[in-house]
C-alpha cells in the first residue's frame, strides 16, 4: 500500500463539493415557501378549477380577494384556510 498525501488544496476541493452535495439533498427535502399572494391564473393553475369557477367562488365569498388597479390578488393562507373550511364541512354531513 502506498502513501497517499492530502494537501490543503484537496480538503477545500472536498469541503466545497460535501457542501454542495448537502445543499441539494437538504433543498430536496425542505419545502419552497410559497408566495404570499398569488394571481388568478396561478390560483386556477393551483386548485385546476376554470375561470368561472374561481368568479363564483370570488363571488359567493369562499375566496377572500384584494383588487389593485385590476388585478386579482388571492393570499395563500387564505387559500388554505378555504380549503381547510371545505373539509371540515365534508367531515360532517349535513342535519337533516
Amino acid at each position: 500500500m502506498g502513501i497517499d498525501i492530502v494537501t490543503k488544496e484537496d480538503l477545500q476541493h472536498f469541503r466545497s463539493e460535501l457542501l454542495n452535495d448537502l445543499k441539494q439533498t437538504l433543498s430536496k427535502h425542505i419545502p419552497e415557501k410559497p408566495k404570499q399572494w398569488l394571481k388568478s391564473p396561478e390560483v386556477r393553475r393551483m386548485l385546476k378549477i376554470s375561470p368561472g369557477t374561481l368568479q363564483n367562488l370570488r363571488v359567493n365569498g369562499t375566496l377572500r380577494f384584494t383588487k389593485i388597479g385590476g388585478i386579482i390578488y388571492y393570499s395563500y393562507e387564505g387559500i388554505e384556510l378555504a380549503l381547510e373550511q371545505g373539509l371540515k364541512n365534508e367531515a360532517c354531513p349535513p342535519k337533516r
